[in-house]
């Protein structure tokens, strides 16, 4: 049922999308937030940011930004419950360490979304976004950045 009264509402939505190579980094956690910013540029006054990375040994997550010691323990925890060198492995071409990277990336995931207020990333105030680099010279990362305004 419509009314001639009724207000319209316009869909004004606009999408961005930017690839994003990051450099190598080694095994371990790292905030990636300033190179996100720097490739991002300038961002809408609300929206989202999606961030998606296109590899299978490396993940994105957003956690704690102020004590490096998180990232540290994060690296001990990961490696305790996902070892290297386990016997019954298969996929072992690559290394003691591809496999268990593919299998640390699919519990952290492979994207993240961040809402975007007053033109900047609606993080919280301990929050940063880390790269995971789970192999022990993964090399430059890919990201696709899709902004909706």
């Amino acid at each position: 049922m419509t009314s001639a009264n009724a207000p319209v509402l316009e869909c004004t939505a606009m999408i961005q999308q930017k690839n994003i190579t990051l450099p190598p980094f080694p095994r371990g956690y790292h905030l990636i937030d300033r190179h996100i910013r720097q490739e991002v540029g300038t961002l809408p006054e609300q929206g989202i940011l999606h961030l998606f990375i296109k590899h299978t040994s490396a993940a994105l997550t957003i956690n704690e930004n102020a004590d490096p010691d998180v990232r540290t323990d994060f690296e001990s925890i990961f490696n305790h419950v996902v070892p290297e060198n386990l016997p019954f492995l298969k996929h072992t071409l690559e290394g003691p360490d591809d496999m268990p990277a593919h299998i640390k990336a699919a519990m952290i995931g492979s994207s993240i979304t961040i809402p975007i207020t007053k033109g900047q990333l609606n993080l919280g105030t301990w929050q940063g976004i880390y790269l995971c680099e789970f192999r022990n010279h993964g090399g430059a990362r890919k990201l696709v950045a899709t902004i909706y305004s």
